[in-house]
């Protein structure tokens, strides 16, 4: 039977004891979601968590909002906890900007621990805590007026499935119902695939299983991927959702892969990798990149050759600020200072940034979730960006092998290389057809013989006779019927757009 039901993900944030546990658990048991066993397993689970610092489990908190199209916020609503939430080390309002920060543009607000309060189920207590929080909300980019605030116990399940009589001068939806109104997330199924892992199991019988969310594309049983940064490659015997085999993978869908691939572990794939289609623009390394930084919470100044634990998708790994490139105003964008000495807390500036270790990044318009980040140091977050162009490792290394050329016409801008037709073709097909640019090349052989125009589009190879030592002679841009290209717009490579450091 197929399954036709919209698969929406549901993240719980908010502060250490707020009741996010208690109010998902009590709403996946009300549902009839989890059995008794599991209940007492998570249980025990749970008891050993606190034990350990609740500050370490920020991270993971970033690799699950990651993969959400709703945050449900969990206020405690008790003096103390929401005293203690909106305090200098407080979670709920890092929670917040962070959800927002990685793409979560769906909220709903529980005001929790409605009766541990003084009166018990205040309707004033709840007002003056919406009152409150909004503002707050606002300020991070929420739209307070499309967030519901429900007033609920977790514990005692007032308003989590059902209206409850202790809350009959709330007239708003119960937490379920606020669920169900959560708008359909748009499903960017027609670019190529792009599955960061969040995990990565070891099943007996099975072997290793790689889980992520499909955030772009379609992900099918036969595909051969490719796992970046290392491009190692396997291709899917079987895609397992809730534990059943399907057909197709959409965006949004949180999957297990079985590997036809039996060297590949957990040794070897790792949380942060992406997954994607090898024979359709697979995702690849990036050297470095540019981004728009908004710096709010660091104890000191941010100088050249910072390196922080940058936090996008599910990839955590330490950057350099190799390069501040300039410091903008947040409001208007309006250029304040060319080559900044340092950045303070609320700076807004375009930084170039190197990482330390093999990491996969986008362009903030090409792949929106693999494109916002967290910068986080000292376990806080610091700072907040996106990435607004990510130079590929193989640009940087074409880049560095030869001399290179840049031609600017009305229309483009080109960087030419003395590569054959084919080697062209081979080299910046990623570059060129992620710009939207189909192009033809005119190549000459060490003879001196012109081997004609050839269409360069994908991976169409150029004319083979010669291919070897042909040299590229000239290039010339064609405005394909099927692409919508504005040609008032000077477009570059990604290594013409990005200067040296």
């Amino acid at each position: 039977m197929v399954d036709t039901k919209v698969h929406i993900n549901i993240v719980f944030i908010g502060h250490v004891n707020s009741g996010k546990s208690t109010t998902a658990g009590h709403l996946i048991y009300k549902l009839g979601g989890i059995e008794k066993s599991a209940i007492e397993a998570l249980g025990k689970e749970a008891a050993e968590m606190k034990k350990r610092s609740f500050k370490d489990f920020i991270k993971n908190m970033i690799t699950g909002t990651s993969q959400a199209d709703c945050a449900v916020l969990v206020i405690d609503s008790t003096t103390r906890g929401l005293r203690a939430g909106w305090s200098k080390n407080g979670q709920t309002w890092e929670h917040a900007l962070l959800a927002f920060t990685l793409g979560v543009r769906q909220m709903i607000c529980c005001c929790n621990k409605m009766d541990a309060i003084t009166p018990k189920y205040s309707k004033d207590r709840y007002e003056l805590i919406v009152k409150g929080i909004s503002p707050a909300l606002m300020r991070i980019g929420y739209n307070t007026d499309k967030i519901p605030f429900v007033p609920i116990s977790g514990y005692k399940g007032d308003n989590i499935i059902e209206r409850s009589t202790n809350l009959d001068w709330y007239e708003g939806p119960t937490l379920l119902e606020a669920l169900d109104q959560i708008d359909e997330p748009k499903r960017p199924s027609g670019k190529p695939l792009r599955l960061p892992l969040q995990h990565v199991y070891k099943i007996g019988g099975v072997g290793t299983v790689p889980v992520g969310r499909v955030e772009t594309g379609v992900l099918k049983p036969g595909m051969v991927l490719t796992f970046a940064p290392t491009g190692l490659q396997s291709g899917v015997k079987s895609v397992q959702m809730h534990h059943e085999n399907i057909s197709e993978a959409l965006p949004g869908d949180i999957v297990g892969l079985h590997l036809t691939n039996k060297k590949l572990s957990d040794k070897n794939l790792r949380r942060g990798y992406v997954a994607s289609d090898s024979k359709y623009e697979p995702a690849m390394e990036a050297a470095k990149f540019t981004s728009r930084v908004i710096v709010f919470n660091h104890p000191s100044k941010i100088t050249k050759g910072y390196t922080p634990v940058l936090d996008c998708h599910a990839s955590h790994t330490a950057v350099k600020f190799a390069k501040l490139v300039t410091m903008f105003d947040r409001e208007s964008g309006v250029e304040l200072e060319k080559k900044p000495m340092s950045l303070k807390n609320g700076d807004a500036a375009v930084v170039k940034m190197i990482p330390m270790k093999p990491m996969v990044v986008e362009g903030i318009n090409e792949y929106p979730s693999l494109g916002r980040f967290a910068v986080r140091d000292m376990r806080q977050t610091v700072a907040v960006g996106i990435i607004m162009v990510s130079l590929l490792k193989d640009d940087v290394a074409m880049k560095e092998a030869d001399s290179s050329l840049n031609i600017t016409s009305k229309k483009r801008k080109f960087e030419i290389l003395p590569l054959s037709g084919s080697g062209l073709v081979i080299g910046n097909d990623g570059r060129l057809h992620r710009k939207n640019i189909m192009c033809s090349v005119m190549s000459t052989n060490d003879k001196g013989k012109t081997s004609g125009n050839t269409p360069v589009n994908q991976l169409i190879a150029a004319d083979p006779v010669d291919s070897i030592a042909a040299r590229l002679h000239s290039i010339e841009l064609h405005e394909p019927a099927d692409r919508n290209i504005n040609p008032t717009t000077t477009t570059t490579t990604s290594a013409a757009n990005d200067e040296d450091m």
